[in-house]
């Protein structure tokens, strides 16, 4: 018996030898049915680079996909198999070899379904190969051939345009957001069938045409909400207007219900309007995020952004195994508000510094290193003690000083140093709200921000990355923040008295420097000076009262 069994097994193994010898042999003979390549994108960091997808079919059967794609991008097979039989069409009965190069950078997203499922047609010969090499093609099947959105459509299209390909295949609901991109034919298609008809010359698609610059100037000034609605706060207004008016990082302190959050959603309505190049970054970055929406194009209006104090640094900054942007990033040429700024976690607030200063948000993993832009201004809130009521004018505060100091010292020195602008916001008196008229529009203190923008455009003219006075680095804080004697002998008795550090010394001088642009004036003179002063509160001694012994 156990002869019997060894004799039946080896029998076995030289008819698989055997075997296995034919289909070698007919594979090497004959190793390839036909070679097609197409054209898919991918995102690394806001930009976009262009994947080459080669895709060859022979003998025997088989499935194999190389160039270091992620897990979505294996499991397309599954997908495409079950579009391409649904929409129709066949499923090549041969092995199919797919590399996407570059090859040592890895693939990520089902976004490459579409590119994938036009190989493996084009290579069965059921996709005319003639338009292939003209074309990006981008977009997620499901199972019955209809394709679904994806992120990042936009850069995908510059980076198309840059490289002269005739245009760029995608989903109808990214269109729109391609579109924004000039000299680019953007072709919509429903489904893997409109695809295939459309470059077998079968169906002609129309492409769709955006005009940008109508789009931008039509959405520019649709606010829903106006500064004129603020009733009160004089003094609180005006930081405001200086804050914009240069750029500044912005810090409100004050009791619950004084106003505060009001304030800071109104001040993207005063700052100057989007330039088209500003919108085309900020755009950019909420494609790569996927914050656009369906059929949305361009952002008009500068973003404004408000995460809540229990988000983490990552969804703050950006990161993750594949980076992506945080809510520093898509407040680029924006605001960026954070409430309730010291019930953030210490580290998720630390992270922050580093932006601030740079403008730049660098993401370092193993295999790369990304950099998103991070040019926005910050504004954040806070309560000056745990029970909110420490700068009331009325109500008592339940907590002793040393709980107040506790409660600021959530705050590092080294973060507030980077906050141009300290406020205390009071509550509005009941007369100021029902008696007092109605305040100036956004538009009418807009237009004196955009005035005094203007002149840090022409004083900047030779300093192309540098937008605004709180962007000027420490040489040229001493080149053009010329303060007359009175004001140098002003700022040294507060440096002296209030032992401001070092970098709040040049904040103070760029905020001088702001408010003397509001007023049109080139020398920065006391006035400027104490107005800049006044609005370093938290760094003045005994703030929040005596230390106890």
């Amino acid at each position: 018996m156990g002869l019997a069994t060894c004799y039946q097994g080896t029998l076995f193994s030289m008819i698989m030898s055997r075997v296995s010898e034919n289909f070698t042999q007919e594979y090497y003979n004959n190793p390839i049915k036909m070679l097609v390549r197409t054209s898919g994108s991918a995102v690394q960091g806001v930009d976009a680079y262009t994947v080459t997808i080669e895709v060859s079919m022979g003998f025997p059967f088989g499935f194999a996909m190389v160039g270091l794609p992620d897990s979505a991008v294996r499991e397309s097979k599954e997908r495409i198999a079950s579009a391409i039989r649904q929409s129709g069409l066949q499923w090549p009965r041969h092995r199919i070899v797919i590399n996407m190069a570059p090859a040592d950078v890895r693939k990520e997203g089902a976004a490459f379904d579409l590119p994938l499922a036009i190989g493996v047609l084009a290579s069965s010969e059921q996709v005319k190969p003639d338009l292939l090499g003209q074309y990006v093609i981008m977009g997620e099947l499901s199972l019955d051939g209809t394709l679904q959105p994806f992120k990042g459509a936009l850069p995908m299209a510059i980076q198309a345009r840059k490289e002269n390909y005739r245009g760029i295949i995608l989903p109808a609901s990214n269109a729109a957001e391609a579109a924004i991109v000039n000299n680019l034919e953007v072709i919509p298609v429903g489904t893997l069938t409109e695809a295939v008809d459309f470059l077998n010359g079968k169906r002609a698609i129309e492409p769709v045409t955006c005009d940008t610059r109508h789009i931008f100037a039509l959405a520019q000034y649709q606010d829903d909400i106006d500064f004129k609605d603020v009733k009160g706060q004089e003094s609180a207004k005006r930081a405001l207007e200086v804050s914009a008016a240069g750029g500044h990082n912005i810090l409100m302190i004050g009791s619950p219900g004084s106003g505060k959050t009001m304030l800071a959603k109104r001040l993207p309505t005063i700052l100057p309007p989007f330039t088209l190049a500003e919108s085309l970054e900020s755009t950019k970055i909420h494609s790569v995020a996927g914050k656009l929406g369906a059929d949305a194009s361009l952002l008009a209006r500068r973003p404004f952004r408000a995460p809540h104090h229990t988000t983490s640094d990552v969804a703050l900054v950006g990161g993750g195994m594949f980076p992506q942007p945080g809510e520093a990033s898509l407040a680029h040429n924006g605001v960026l508000f954070m409430d309730e700024l010291a019930e953030f976690k210490r580290g998720v607030l630390e992270v922050l510094r580093q932006p601030l200063e740079d403008r730049m948000i660098t993401v370092s993993r193993a295999r790369m290193s990304v950099d998103f832009p991070a040019n926005f201004m910050l504004v954040a809130s806070m309560n000056p003690c745990p029970c909110g009521f420490y700068t009331h004018p009325d109500k008592p505060c339940l907590c002793g000083p040393d709980a107040v100091r506790r409660y600021l010292a959530r705050i590092s020195g080294p973060l507030l140093d980077r906050i141009d602008i300290h406020l205390e916001v009071t509550p509005v008196k009941f007369d100021a709200l029902v008696g007092r008229p109605q305040g100036e529009t956004s538009a009418q203190v807009r237009a004196r921000v955009v005035q005094a923008r203007e002149r840090q455009h022409k004083r900047f003219a030779a300093h192309p990355a540098i937008h605004s006075n709180a962007m000027m680095p420490a040489h040229l804080v001493r080149e053009f923040c010329k303060v007359d004697r009175a004001g140098q002998d002003l700022l040294q008795k507060a440096m002296d008295i209030l032992g401001f550090s070092a970098r709040a010394f040049d904040r103070i001088l760029k905020v001088s420097r702001t408010i003397a642009d509001l007023h049109d004036e080139d020398l920065i003179h006391p006035n400027f000076v104490a107005e800049a002063i006044q609005y370093r509160n938290l760094d003045r001694a005994n703030w929040a009262g005596p230390i106890s012994a």
